[in-house]
């Protein structure tokens, strides 16, 4: 069993930064990859970062050149510093963990996670 905890969630506005922290416990032996998702009211869930056991990423298009993610296996975290926030990146973003692998299709990035957190919120606004 995974456990997950999310911080670093906050308002801030259009053109700010933040940054996303997750403490990682329990078992993690043999997780392939993890990573961070996000879901805002009324949309479907959008992976926004993901990283294998050998420090690859990945990224959809909507984030590009905004987002990063890194880990520490030393520590058991996970971070996402986001910069150049936009008010649609206004969401709850989860970190998760344990993954198979990963696809990108028409710029979005396909991952599906068997373990996630509570979430954090991040809002931007205009």
């Amino acid at each position: 069993q995974v456990r997950l905890e999310e911080s670093g969630g906050g308002s801030v506005q259009t053109g700010g930064s933040l940054r996303l922290s997750c403490a990682v416990s329990g078992s993690t032996e043999g997780i392939y990859c993890m990573g961070w998702f996000r879901q805002a009211p009324g949309k479907e869930r959008e992976p926004v970062a993901a990283i294998d056991s050998e420090g690859h990423t990945v990224y959809p298009d909507s984030v590009k050149g905004r987002f990063i993610i890194s880990q520490d296996n030393a520590v058991k975290s996970l971070s996402l510093q986001m910069i150049s926030l936009q008010p649609d990146d206004t969401a709850m973003y989860y970190c998760a963990a344990d993954c198979d692998g990963w696809g990108v299709q028409g710029g979005q990035l396909r991952a599906d996670f068997s373990y996630w957190g509570q979430g954090t919120q991040v809002t931007v606004s205009s």
